[in-house]
């Protein structure tokens, strides 16, 4: 169904979405800020991964017991080292976001529009 023309304008349409004689709008510009910040979820494996080194060596290197053998004090030191391993990976992690934030950069970037297809 074809509209009809309003009396405002004169017969004239345009299928264009800017208003007849008018360029398209610039370009728009923005500040984005630009930094380096780590990935949390290695930082937290290494942690944990060197609580669990840690359990290995004071299972080996503590003196034997007839109570306890040296894997159920493995696993008892793997369990209690891997969550403070992973709480000081944390740290880290969030000790090197900190120092990216301090060191990050501004830019001004420009939306550059598509080229029409040829």
């Amino acid at each position: 169904m074809m509209s009809q023309p309003s009396p405002e304008s004169n017969g004239t349409e345009s299928t264009s979405p800017e208003p007849a004689g008018t360029e398209p709008a610039p370009a728009q510009r923005r500040e984005i800020t630009i930094r380096r910040a780590p990935k949390l979820v290695p930082f937290l494996v290494l942690g944990g991964l060197l609580g669990i080194a840690a359990a290995g060596i004071v299972a080996v290197a503590a003196p034997g017991s007839n109570e306890f053998d040296r894997s159920a004090v493995f696993g008892f030191f793997a369990v209690l080292l891997a969550i403070p391993g992973v709480g000081l990976g944390a740290v880290a992690a969030l000790t090197l976001d900190l120092i990216g934030r301090r060191r990050s950069t501004t830019a001004v970037v420009e939306e550059v529009p598509d080229s029409e297809a040829e």
